[in-house]
């Protein structure tokens, strides 16, 4: 029996992660991404509580993380002398396992690679749904014709501006925006950050996996982004016009924007969306409902596509089934952890004085002694909140298509 061949657009987190449970299955995945290349830049990202942790060990990747963790620890808000005014613990910031998300990305890219046809430098430029399948037209390959697709591209998904339009209120704009980047380790931390804040902006620096270098969140207030100015030298100019006369030690930072390679700039926005279906075309991960920061947006990747992949393969036969039930399983689940997103701009950068003080007091006494429990529910409640549901034993990857040596076999023969 011929096997779906299924074309997922975007070859970040969420897409590997469900073309490797496809195949795994016997299915044909054919996987197209943007860029001319693996992108491995990025921040750390976390998994925290026993739903992440569950779809690791199923995806046989839970030891490969922690060989790549970056042992992140506490966190300190400073004031402009550099005295820590609150201590953050480690849970809040970097979850139950942390690593950069390049080596994840990396390293799902390494564990699919040979069943996997990976296509770069490509994106689709039109859908058309039909009796058999959908038909693709693309930048540069030839049309081709796929029995279902997923849009697994991004917060600015090209597979939904096709689907459903570009409309704004698609991708709300919470206010602000944020800059990242990789630094040189000058203030000399070591598996800890600190976090320094004014009215409308503010700084995160953390220690790197390398302890000579560490990696920098700049936010600040401002609207979205236009067309031009997600480039590393708007960043630049806009951080340097933002953060002037800023305290601390954000001039040094500042001047060492200037230099970092890995410039990240992008405005703090979350998808909203009245479905994540339509035909035989599906939206996962950050394309369904993502958040650009704060949103726990790579393990609910993950668990998407582990979900997604697992209503496929129970309904071979009827996709409408299979998308409906994935949706109905992960709406509840991602919904609240949206709510990240739309207050993680006021967190790093309370817009004014009265509101820096509020944060500095509130987290003061959610992290004392007698609240310590009531803050360890409120920063893993909305990853704990999903009953993952449990396909039967034959849906896991097998151990041998997750190992190195399989690269040098020969990829599956798909019908």
């Amino acid at each position: 029996m011929t096997r779906p061949h299924v074309l997922v657009v975007g070859a970040g987190i969420a897409g590997p992660s469900l073309a490797g449970w496809l195949t795994s299955q016997g299915w044909r995945v054919t996987l197209v991404e943007r860029a001319r290349s693996l992108r491995t830049g990025g921040q750390a990202v976390d998994f925290r509580g026993p739903v992440h942790r569950t779809v690791l060990e199923r995806m046989g990747l839970w030891e490969a993380i922690h060989e790549r963790r970056t042992r992140s620890g506490t966190q300190s808000l400073v004031d402009a002398s550099g005295r820590s005014l609150v201590e953050l613990p480690a849970l809040m910031m970097s979850g139950d396992v942390e690593l950069h998300r390049g080596d994840l990305c990396q390293l799902l890219f390494e564990r699919t690679r040979v069943r996997v046809e990976y296509r770069f430098a490509d994106a689709p430029t039109a859908l058309r749904e039909t009796a058999e399948g959908v038909d693709v037209e693309f930048e540069r390959h030839a049309p081709q014709r796929f029995d279902l697709v997923v849009g697994a591209d991004g917060l600015r998904s090209t597979v939904r501006s096709l689907l459903f339009g570009e409309g704004p209120e698609c991708l709300r704009h919470h206010g602000y925006r944020v800059v990242g980047c990789t630094l040189p380790n000058t203030l000399g931390l070591r598996r800890r950050g600190v976090i320094y804040s004014e009215p409308g902006r503010g700084v995160s620096v953390t220690s790197a996996q390398d302890e000579a270098l560490a990696r920098a969140l700049f936010v600040f207030t401002g609207g979205p982004l236009g067309p031009h100015e997600r480039s590393p030298a708007s960043a630049r100019d806009a951080v340097s016009a933002v953060f002037a006369g800023a305290g601390w030690k954000t001039r040094q930072l500042v001047e060492g924007l200037r230099e970092a390679e890995d410039v990240y700039f992008d405005a703090i926005g979350s998808v909203r969306l009245a479905r994540y279906s339509r035909g035989r075309v599906v939206l996962l991960g950050d394309a369904a409902w993502g958040g650009t920061l704060g949103g726990q947006g790579t393990p609910l990747a993950m668990v998407g596509a582990y979900v997604l992949a697992g209503e496929l393969l129970a309904s071979p036969g009827s996709h409408q089934e299979a998308f409906s039930r994935f949706e109905a399983r992960m709406r509840p689940y991602a919904t609240p952890a949206q709510e990240g997103a739309k207050h993680v701009g006021g967190f790093f950068a309370p817009r004014t004085r009265p509101g820096l003080f509020l944060r500095n007091q509130l987290y003061r006494v959610l992290t004392s002694k007698p609240l310590e429990r009531v803050f360890v529910k409120l920063v893993t409640q909305a990853a704990h909140a999903f009953e993952l549901p449990d396909y039967g034993g034959a849906f896991s990857l097998p151990r041998h298509s997750l190992d190195g040596a399989l690269q040098n076999d020969p990829p599956r023969s798909h019908g």
